[in-house]
Parts: structure tokens; C-alpha cells; sequence
């Protein structure tokens, strides 16, 4: 059976995989599925953020909530990317 992997090796890749995702996340070049693995990364990490905690949260959540308050549920503005 081979040996397992050191904790200073799985320590190393784990920041090598936080160092690269925040560079993809950074620069904006992230795929919609390299965000989504950067956010299974922090909530595996047990990395939340709450509701006015940064403004970014809040602008976010801002331009997220007029979309759900409609009445009917359904938002009529075109998409767009």
C-alpha cells in the first residue's frame, strides 16, 4: 500500500486550488462552473458570508431581490448578458 499524502502536501495543494481559483474569480475569466467550484471551496471550508458584511454582498443581493418580489413571480425584464 502506498504511503498517504503528508499534511504539508495536502496543505500545498489545498492553497494551490484556493490561489488558482481566486485568480480565475479575479480576473473575471471564471467559468460559470469554476465559480460554482469556488463556492463548494469555501462553504466546504466553512466560508459564509452574511447579509451586510461586505458591499459586495449587498449590491449583489440588491440586484438578486427586484427579480423575486414580483407578485406573479415572473420577471419581465429581456435578458441580457
Amino acid at each position: 500500500m502506498a504511503d498517504r499524502a503528508s499534511e504539508a502536501l495536502l496543505a500545498s495543494l489545498h492553497n494551490a486550488v484556493a490561489v488558482n481559483l481566486l485568480a480565475k474569480v479575479n480576473t473575471g475569466d471564471a467559468t460559470a462552473q469554476e465559480l460554482s467550484a469556488a463556492i463548494k471551496f469555501l462553504k466546504d471550508n466553512g466560508i459564509e458570508a452574511c447579509k451586510g458584511q461586505s458591499d459586495a454582498i449587498t449590491k449583489l443581493q440588491q440586484s438578486i431581490l427586484p427579480i423575486f418580489e414580483d407578485d406573479d413571480g415572473y420577471d419581465e425584464r429581456p435578458y441580457t448578458q
